[in-house]
């Protein structure tokens, strides 16, 4: 798989990585040996970057990672993990001590002295403009807690602020078919900048596979259930922000394009990931997977050719009619 450097780490990751908040149960239930069987499939496949977070499962997805990686030692694979989202969110819970305490439990869940890539996890907006909340971070760095440090967004606006600041790594924003505005500043700072993209959210929390119905319905404890409206967290994780009736609609005309006008074989999904991937400024893509062959079908996205000209207008000409000024009058 194509391999490119994740921003001021200087690593080589694989344009398609693996987002396991799934693997927290968060989006229903997922058994462990079916998560080993994800984290497997997906370096099977050549996936080279793991993301995670201290929040999903409360440790979980970061414990299952950890144990993999100590049975396969032989692999290559960086991993993000994120922090911040335990605690009351206030910037006045972004300090150095709560930063080590944070980290030395992701070191202990992941088992390991160094954390490859620490991210703040989507804090309040004026953490990310905080100098204080850097130098801190930059003593991570030097305690050799961290080898670098990044951002996980909401916004254009929080990444452009944390930007900013010289020696942050990579940012992490929610970039799909159905959420273009990070387009316009945000990745050509970051190029400009020598700072990685994080690619998240990529197929609108499953709109972009094209399999969901207006019928469909999701478990309780899925945020796709209780999250549509923003009640727990920001509504641009769950569907990008998207009315689910309306994302439906569009995705299925997705599919209808994907099918005239994309790479013969490909998946709506894999079409979805393959849109992000050649985005000027993108370092990796991070799609979920709660099965070993949703993993292996997102890595097979690195190897479509380029989307035509033809496809990228018409995506294009469907945010605008379906997607654009709605996400704008809801939010």
């Amino acid at each position: 798989m194509e391999q490119r450097t994740l921003g001021r780490t200087g690593r080589q990751v694989s344009v398609v990585g693996l987002g396991t908040w799934q693997l927290g149960a968060d989006w229903g239930e997922v058994d462990e040996g079916t998560a080993r069987g994800v984290l497997a499939a997906a370096a099977e496949a050549g996936v080279t970057f793991f993301d995670t977070a201290d929040v999903y499962g409360d440790g979980r997805s970061e414990q299952i990672i950890g144990g993999y990686l100590r049975d396969n030692p032989g692999l290559d694979v960086t991993v993000a993990t994120k922090m911040g989202r335990r605690v009351a969110q206030v910037p006045e819970a972004y300090h150095l001590e709560a930063f080590r305490e944070w980290t030395d439990r992701s070191r202990r869940n992941l088992g390991v002295d160094r954390l490859d890539l620490v991210q703040l996890h989507c804090p309040p907006s004026a953490v990310h403009a905080s100098d204080a909340v850097f130098d801190a971070l930059e003593t991570l760095v030097a305690e050799d807690r961290i080898a670098a440090y990044g951002v996980s967004v909401e916004t254009s606006a929080e990444a452009l602020d944390a930007m900013a600041h010289p020696n942050l790594a990579t940012v992490q924003i929610i970039l799909n078919v159905f959420r273009r505005k990070p387009l316009e500043e945000v990745l050509p700072t970051a190029a400009a900048r020598g700072v990685g993209i994080i690619a998240r959210v990529p197929l609108a929390s499953g709109l972009l596979t094209g399999r969901y119905g207006h019928d469909t319905r999701f478990a309780a404890s899925d945020h796709r259930t209780f999250n549509r409206d923003g009640s727990a967290f920001d509504v641009g994780e769950t569907f990008s922000g998207v009315d689910y009736d309306t994302g439906v609609d569009a995705a299925q005309e997705f599919a209808r394009l994907v099918a005239d006008l994309g790479p013969a074989g490909a998946t709506p999904a894999q079409v979805a990931l393959r849109w992000v991937i050649q985005q000027a400024g993108v370092s990796t893509v991070i799609p979920g997977a709660r099965t070993p062959e949703q993993a292996r079908g997102n890595a097979a996205a690195a190897g479509l050719p380029e989307l035509s000209p033809e496809l990228l207008d018409a995506l294009e000409r469907l945010y605008d009619a379906r997607i654009r000024e709605q996400v704008h009058a809801r939010w």
